[in-house]
C-alpha cells in the first residue's frame, strides 16, 4: 500500500499567458498558450511522487482522450493508479490566464471529478486504512471529503485538508476532525467568517479552529511563507524569495511536498521549511506539474 493517498481532482490545464487581462467586452491577443496536466489533487500527488514518496491517487478521469492522457501521465510519474476510475462525463478542465506579473485567474470545469462519490471511496477502504496520510482538497463533492474523513478517523489515519477552492458550505464539524488544515488567508476567512487582512487577524482566525479541535492549522502566506498554529505553537516559517515567473500550482506543490516531507519523518517546522523551498522553485518555471522538480533536480534548483 502507498504511504500517501491523495483523494481528489484531476484537470487538464489550458494556460494562456497574457500581456494584459481583458476587461469586460474586450478581446486581446495573447503571446503564448500551453496545455498541461493539473487539478489540485493530481498536482499534490505528483509533487509528492516526484520527491520520492509512494503515492496512490483516488480520482475519476473522463471517458474522453483527456482521460486517457491523464492515466498515462499518472503512470509516467510513478503514481499508483489502481484506485482511479473512468467516469461517464468528460474530463475536468481548467482554463488559466496568467498576466505579466505572474498572477493568475482560473476557471474550473469539474466534469468527471463530480463522479467521485462516497460510494466510490467504499471500494478502496483498504487503501485508505493502510495509508500514512490522506490528502484532500475541494474540487470534488464535499460529501466525498466528509466520507473520506470519517473513514480515516475510523482507521486512525491522519488527514491533511486543503480547503481550496474556498467553499462557505464546508462543515466545521468535519474540519475539527483533521490533523492538518491548510487554507490561505481568503479560505480561512471564508470558513471562519473573520477578517484576515493582517497577521494578527490571521492568527486569531486560526486559533478559532484550533479551539474547535483541529490539530494543526497551516496558513499559506504566499511569498511570506506559512503560519503554523496548534494549541502549543504559533510560528511563522519564512518563505524563500525568488523571481516568480508563473505561480500556477504553487499552493499544490506546497501541499504535496509537505505531505512527502512529513511522512518521511520530518517535524512539522522542518517539513514546512522544505515545502516553502519546493514551492518557491516551482514559481520560477512555467506550467503546473511540469514545473515540479524531482528530488535530484531540487538539489540544483533550491538556490535559484
Amino acid at each position: 500500500m502507498s504511504d500517501i493517498t491523495v483523494i481528489g481532482s484531476n484537470m487538464i490545464d489550458l494556460i494562456t499567458y497574457l500581456d494584459k487581462m481583458p476587461v469586460e467586452g474586450e478581446t486581446v491577443s495573447a503571446p503564448d498558450f500551453e496545455m498541461g496536466f493539473g487539478g489540485k489533487g493530481a498536482n499534490q500527488a505528483v509533487a509528492a511522487s516526484r520527491l520520492g514518496s509512494d503515492v496512490a491517487m483516488i480520482t475519476m478521469v473522463g471517458h474522453d482522450n483527456f482521460g486517457k492522457q491523464q492515466l498515462h501521465n499518472f503512470h509516467r510519474v510513478g503514481i499508483d493508479t489502481k484506485c482511479i476510475g473512468v467516469g461517464s462525463k468528460n474530463s475536468g478542465v481548467a482554463p488559466i490566464f496568467v498576466d505579466p506579473s505572474s498572477d493568475n485567474r482560473i476557471i474550473v470545469v469539474k466534469g468527471a471529478n463530480n463522479e467521485l462519490t462516497p460510494e466510490v471511496l467504499d471500494t478502496f477502504r483498504e487503501q485508505i486504512k493502510n495509508s500514512k496520510l490522506i490528502v484532500l482538497q475541494q474540487e470534488i463533492p464535499l460529501e466525498t471529503n466528509y466520507h473520506a474523513i470519517d473513514l480515516a478517523v475510523k482507521y486512525g489515519v491522519p488527514v491533511l485538508l486543503n480547503p481550496a477552492p474556498a467553499n462557505k458550505d464546508l462543515n466545521l464539524e468535519y474540519v475539527s476532525k483533521v490533523e492538518f488544515f491548510s487554507p490561505n488567508e481568503t479560505e480561512l476567512s471564508t470558513l471562519t467568517g473573520l477578517p484576515t487582512t493582517n497577521l494578527d487577524e490571521i492568527k486569531k482566525a486560526a486559533h478559532v479552529l484550533v479551539d474547535k479541535g483541529v490539530g494543526n492549522i497551516i496558513v499559506t502566506l504566499g511569498s511570506k511563507g506559512a503560519l503554523w498554529v496548534n494549541k502549543d505553537n504559533e510560528e511563522i516559517i519564512p518563505g524563500k524569495k525568488v523571481a516568480a515567473v508563473d505561480t500556477t500550482g504553487a499552493g499544490d506543490s506546497f501541499i504535496g511536498s509537505f505531505a512527502h516531507y512529513f511522512t518521511e519523518g520530518e517535524s512539522v517546522p522542518e517539513a514546512l521549511k522544505h515545502a516553502n523551498e519546493y514551492a518557491a522553485v516551482t514559481v520560477t518555471r512555467k506550467g503546473t506539474q511540469k514545473s515540479y522538480p524531482t528530488k535530484a533536480e531540487l538539489k540544483e534548483l533550491v538556490n535559484v
